[in-house]
């Protein structure tokens, strides 16, 4: 298991406050907001390049104004990247000149009511995982050049639920927009474990995460109660603790700029460390067992690129 000096109550400029990154490029997606933020701040303080990928331009070019003026690091911009969208991920990927140090593949929706888009996906799967698969994969050649590492911000909540291949977009079973968040946070994982397999000769890494449970506009689909049930639900009210979007970010940091994480590629990390399988006793965190299978991950890999060739490459 990898541990590390980290914990639950590190903040992402702890892990960061000896970390050099002059001259590294990353993009952050969701960049705007949450830990989204926390996350460029920690980055652009340890000198990074940071391309904010977010929809809302004008959140971004706020965001991007006051961490300038935070950190004295001129070097953060904004690209606009709508993840639900394969034309605005294909445009960004298109777009994107040069090498690529560091993906934080950070964005997402949560539990949201039933939607679909123009392609009659699911949305939360749709934007969780098609968009960052695609984003990932469409900026290839760009991660290679300088062997990247990527991060995909996952979540506990991948416990809910493993993927369901024969109708991952609901159009027989009804709708469960919780079961759908944690089928979408599984592909996040399973994303890495198949790319460690393939991407990891080439020099790219990536790794998932947990980053904890942060009061930010993630939950904006949801009421206060209907938030409160689930935790109730889940049994996480005896064991839920949470943590500042400061905290929340940490563990990102730790993924994305730790040295001794250099070839570590597939793994799922939570409060700063590899999180430990789930047990009988505790199934409210660690890694659930379907999240480590190979042949699922290779699975995912081949029906993703079968679902997106056509939007993707007309």
């Amino acid at each position: 298991m990898i541990t590390t000096e980290y914990g639950f109550d590190t903040t992402a400029l702890e892990v960061v406050a000896d970390v050099d990154l002059t001259g590294r490029r990353a993009v952050v997606t969701g960049g705007a907001s949450g830990i989204g933020v926390e996350t460029v701040r920690a980055l652009a303080t340890a000198g990074a390049e940071v391309t904010i990928a977010a929809r809302d331009q004008d959140a971004a070019q706020r965001v991007a104004t006051a961490l300038t003026r935070a950190t004295g690091n001129k070097a953060i911009s904004t690209a606009h990247l709508d993840l639900a969208s394969p034309a605005s991920v294909k445009a960004f990927a298109r777009n994107w000149d040069g090498p690529l140090h560091l993906l934080v593949n950070n964005a997402g929706v949560m539990a949201t009511p039933l939607t679909r888009t123009p392609e009659g996906w699911e949305l939360q799967f749709a934007t969780n995982h098609y968009g960052h698969f695609a984003l990932t994969t469409g900026l290839f050649n760009s991660l290679r050049a300088e062997g990247a590492r990527v991060v995909n911000v996952s979540s506990s909540a991948h416990l809910m639920s493993d993927i369901d291949f024969e109708d991952t977009h609901y159009t027989r079973r009804e709708y469960d927009r919780w079961q759908a968040y944690g089928q979408s946070k599984t592909a996040n994982i399973l994303f890495g474990v198949e790319a460690a397999t393939r991407w990891l000769p080439e020099g790219i890494t990536m790794n998932a995460l947990m980053p904890g449970s942060i009061a930010t506009n993630l939950q904006r689909h949801l009421t206060a109660e209907q938030l409160q049930a689930k935790i109730r639900e889940t049994g996480a009210a005896t064991t839920r603790r949470t943590k500042t979007p400061e905290q929340g970010a940490a563990t990102t940091l730790v993924v994305a700029t730790t040295p001794h994480l250099a070839n570590v590629s597939g793994k799922y990390f939570e409060d700063c460390n590899e999180a430990l399988p789930t047990t009988p006793d505790n199934q409210t965190r660690g890694q659930a067992p379907y999240t480590q299978d190979q042949e699922s991950a290779a699975r995912l890999w081949k029906q993703t690129e079968e679902t997106l060739w056509t939007p993707l490459h007309p």
